[in-house]
């Protein structure tokens, strides 16, 4: 058993577009011939690079050896501080409020703008009503469904 002090993090310059499938890579790979490699991470919003743990760079470089879309590993070990913010999970809903005007990025009402008109954090979704519609009906959508256009204007 490897103690959490003596492992490092190291990172991988992976294709754009690759993260996943890579990581998924490494992992079978680490898996196969018990290489020393203790987590992967690879955070949805970091482009082109993911995150291995492993007691040392040799371990890394030996497991993306022939891995297709694995570019290479950064010199240096990365401080848990400078990822810690990507193991934080955030409702999709925060930082919108009543007023902002969205627009739908998926769902029947794809395309439509719409006014946030109640924010829920606990489900996730988001109450607004569509800009477009001659009558205002609320619609609730999920949180991954909209996309900020602009705030609200204060008054």
């Amino acid at each position: 058993m490897v103690k959490m002090s003596e492992s490092k993090i190291f990172a991988v310059r992976v294709t754009v577009g690759q993260e996943e499938n890579t990581a998924k890579l490494i992992y079978s790979k680490a898996k196969t011939y018990s290489l020393p490699i203790m987590a992967i991470l690879s955070p949805s919003k970091v482009r082109g690079y993911i995150f291995v743990e492993a007691t040392e760079k040799a371990a890394v470089d030996e497991v993306i050896r022939g891995i297709r879309h694995a570019k290479g590993t950064l010199p240096g070990p990365i401080s848990f501080i400078e990822i810690e913010h990507f193991l934080e999970e955030k409702p999709a809903v925060s930082g919108f409020e009543p007023g902002d005007i969205v627009e739908l990025i998926a769902g029947p009402f794809k395309g439509e703008k719409a006014k946030v008109v109640r924010v829920d954090e606990s489900k996730d979704e988001i109450v607004v009503e569509l800009i477009g519609a001659i009558v205002p009906i609320p619609v609730t959508v999920r949180g991954e469904y909209v996309r900020l256009i602009s705030k609200r204007s204060e008054e």
